[in-house]
């Protein structure tokens, strides 16, 4: 074991010339414990390689790891970020150095089965093999208040009571993991009832309560407010007001427990009876989970004199007339590492924020994104509620030190690849900055290995990061899941589109080594179909969605008669995504990276890619692209909203797009409210189908853009307005999905039972519909506009628009509305 990690080290100068980007600069020292002592490598990277030394200097990031572990990972038999997740590597420092040095690492890799002792049993109404992170099953959450900070969210029923159990996701979570799973208040052993509750912002929110029956709401002798807020933790303060002139003594109880579910087994009704060990003293209650070295606490402690049991806090109350009586509660989500400290404390990414902090960063952003002013309040609401709920999704991971966008609340608080860069997209004309560290940091966490686990490959970028037990353990590939086809072009997209509206040439040079990597990725799934197409085989683990595309649920990719398609497939929109990718980069070899080889390469590369994909998907009786073709070269025929990326990416023929277009403002697809998913004569259509009948929103301001993109501008500004008419039911903001069913049926949009709300990519539907409609477009150092706004959505004006040209303003107005 010595001499193969001695060898690896030694042997480093000789094998990572070009397997690092040339920008990385640093030192990572490597203690590695044996018997014996510690030995220490210290690996310096510069001009894209490594060249390590036996020996102990200062460092950037120190890793300290048992030798026998480290020879495990180089054997492939681990992940860096599962042995993170369970402590069997301590790292201070910057962490992205320790991810880098992936990139060292011997390629091939099977890093799946448990490690490590055995976990507590799965049992629920589903094996462990239906597990799916990508899917749209889970319990409903209507009628429930939520707020969030982050990756930290509480969600409550309406008195502000947690009972946590698979019919609903309540409790407080953090990390893909419930640190509350009971938070009950009861004033002498009964139940308050609610009277109103107020959200004023995302990370706060107040319930006003009285106990007893409704009935006798009139005469309540008390009443209890209970104002709750995240930060870096969950703080809450409970208020009891005596509404009597006499002296009151009451019993109020807060039960209080802990099961560490993961937020998927919640999802998914799943249960594991965790053993707990729970603490306490005259401040606190502490409730402990420990599987090996994997440690998650929760700690509650209460301002006010409390009798504390291993339930919960008890508080004698009394009131003096007229007056009132208060407990402030702070409840921390640990994630405990070696020594006992939590394991966020050593990295440079850690910071801890207050609430007025927390308000601060609010208002900032706030501020820096532009000003709307719009006729149309529906439009004036829901940009407001975009921007502040994009800055509600946003998160900082164990590994970086700016903030990242989370994909949708409660499922999905952790970085998704597509969804992340989707949003990004859409945010672009209005807060550019959000792309930068998603590029980032989606770059640092590209794959470097063959691992069939994971679904790494070389050059592919990752769609899924969770910190959850499971993945820690490698019972599921989540702690680093690469199982996406489509992240890597739309990786290249929003880098161009970044470059575009900004003119950071710097970071489109920073991230080259990666961008080309990812190009790579895509030509080798290419070679493996013989025929230039990107291919996808199933997901290669049995958790997770079965598809690689976003539409990543089982029997989405079908034929009009419902057969499912057979593997591998080539949907109709990955190869858009990559033509437009290629061309993007194309642009950016000429103008940002000096090689106009390269660049030609590549522009031909997509010209032949657009003429054999018009030739070969294209279904000449139908008049519309197949969705998908199999290895076999059939065509599948099912008729689904994927047509409309296809206008968006450019790969569609200038002579077809109006036979698409009919197809895609038809009855059988346009709801009234946007374009489903699946068009409803199709035999798998369901308008509660996650992505056979719903409607999206981020997949119709893409479909929009498209539009507009073909000179379809009327077409285009229907589909807005459908999408911004709906936010108007759910108080301004989007969810991820609603139902197909017709306008003229429902009345209003019906919400998909457990869509994720907020959601990173239906905010950012909002954003690029509005740029859509004002037709807002850099060129060169000039914003250019060409609005198109409906009829009776009056004027817009958008101000202090972003880009290369400074800070500019755009308008639109729209024609009179005939009704």
């Amino acid at each position: 074991m010595a001499d193969q990690v001695d060898l690896f080290f030694s042997g480093l100068a000789e094998s990572s010339p070009g397997r690092l980007p040339p920008v990385l600069r640093g030192v990572i020292r490597f203690d590695l414990l044996r018997p014996t002592g510690t030995r220490s490598w210290s690996v310096t990277y510069a001009d894209g390689a490594a060249a390590a030394r036996p020996e102990w200097r200062e460092a950037d990031c120190v890793v300290t790891i048992a030798a026998e572990v480290f020879a495990r990972l180089l054997a492939g038999h681990d992940h860096v970020v599962a042995l993170l997740y369970r402590e069997c590597a301590s790292v201070a420092g910057d962490l992205p150095l320790l991810l880098a040095f992936r990139r060292l690492l011997p390629e091939p890799a099977d890093s799946g089965g448990r490690i490590g002792p055995p976990g507590p049993p799965v049992t629920g109404p589903a094996g462990p093999g239906d597990a799916e992170s990508g899917s749209g099953r889970g319990p409903r959450l209507a009628g429930l208040v939520s707020i969030l900070h982050g990756n930290l969210f509480v969600i409550s029923d309406e008195r502000g009571d947690v009972a946590g159990s698979s019919a609903a996701p309540l409790g407080l979570f953090f990390f893909d993991t419930r640190f509350l799973s009971v938070w009950r208040l009861t004033i002498d052993g009964g139940r308050l009832q609610q009277l109103s509750v107020n959200v004023p912002n995302y990370f706060e929110s107040t319930f006003f309560l009285a106990p007893g029956e409704p009935t006798h709401y009139v005469d309540s002798p008390v009443s209890v407010f209970r104002h709750r807020w995240v930060a870096d933790a969950l703080q809450e303060r409970v208020t009891v007001l005596n509404h009597t002139g006499q002296q009151i003594e009451l019993t109020l109880r807060l039960d209080i427990e802990a099961d560490f579910a993961e937020v998927l087994e919640v999802k998914n009704g799943h249960r594991r009876d965790r053993r707990t060990e729970t603490q306490i003293d005259e401040v606190s209650l502490r409730v402990r989970y420990q599987r090996a070295t994997f440690v998650r606490e929760t700690i509650v402690v209460a301002s006010a004199p409390a009798g504390i049991d291993e339930g919960g806090m008890t508080f004698a109350v009394r009131i003096s007339p007229h007056g009132q009586w208060h407990t402030d509660l702070w409840v921390a989500t640990l994630v405990r590492g070696r020594g006992g400290d939590d394991l966020r404390q050593r990295l440079r990414s850690y910071t801890v924020r207050s609430k007025p902090q927390v308000r601060a960063q609010l208002e900032q952003w706030v501020r820096e994104a532009p000003r709307l002013r719009a006729d149309y309040e529906p439009l004036a609401t829901a940009y407001e509620r975009s921007i502040v709920d994009l800055a509600a999704l946003r998160y900082r991971g164990l590994n970086y030190a700016e903030t990242l966008p989370a994909a949708g609340m409660p499922w999905f608080m952790t970085l998704f690849g597509r969804d992340g860069l989707i949003s990004c997209l859409q945010a672009v004309p209005f807060l550019p900055q959000a792309s930068v560290p998603a590029l980032r940091i989606l770059a640092l966490t590209q794959g470097t290995r063959y691992d069939p686990f994971r679904g790494e490959e070389p050059g592919k970028i990752s769609q899924e990061a969770r910190y959850s037990e499971s993945a820690a353990f490698n019972e599921l590939p989540h702690a680093a899941n690469y199982t996406a086809a489509d992240v890597n072009p739309l990786f290249v997209i929003l880098l161009d589109e970044y470059e575009r509206w900004t003119g950071d040439v710097d970071l489109v040079r920073e991230l080259e080594f990666q961008a080309r990597a990812a190009l790579d990725w895509i030509d080798r799934q290419a070679e493996l179909g013989g025929d230039g197409y990107l291919w996808y085989q199933p997901r290669p683990s049995v958790e997770g969605a079965v598809n690689q595309g976003w539409k990543g649920s089982a029997g989405s990719i079908c034929f009009r008669d419902g057969r499912p398609a057979s593997y591998p497939q080539a949907t109709c929109e990955l190869q858009g995504y990559v033509y437009d990718a290629k061309r993007r980069a194309a642009r950016l070899a000429r103008a940002c990276w000096g090689d106009p080889g390269y660049a030609d390469r590549l522009a031909a590369e997509a010209t032949d890619l657009r003429t054999r994909f018009n030739r070969d998907f294209w279904i000449a009786e139908r008049g519309y692209y197949a969705l998908a073709r199999q290895a076999d070269g059939r065509q599948v025929d099912a008729l689904a909203s994927n047509l409309g990326h296809l206008l968006w990416s450019g790969i569609v023929e200038p002579d077809r797009a109006g036979r698409v277009v009919e197809h895609l403002m038809g009855p059988d697809l346009f709801s009234g409210w946007g374009i489903r998913t699946l068009d409803c004569t199709q035999s798998r259509y369901n308008p509660l189908g996650y992505h056979t009948g719903t409607v999206w929103p981020f997949d119709n301001s893409l479909i929009a853009w498209g539009l507009r993109r073909y000179g379809f501008d009327e077409e285009a500004a229907t589909i807005a307005r459908s999408i911004i008419d709906a936010t108007d039911y759910f108080g301004g903001r989007l969810p991820e999905a609603i139902a197909g069913y017709r306008r003229d049926l429902t009345k209003y949009p019906v919400l998909y039972a457990s869509a994720s709300m907020p959601h990173a990519t239906s905010a950012g539907a909002v954003l690029l519909l509005l740029r859509t409609l004002l037709g807002l477009e850099p060129c060169g150092d000039l914003l250019t506009t060409d609005p198109v706004v409906p009829a009776g959505m009056g004027r817009i004006e958008l101000f202090d628009v972003p880009g290369r040209w400074g800070r500019t303003d755009a308008l639109g107005r729209s024609r009179p509305d005939p009704r």
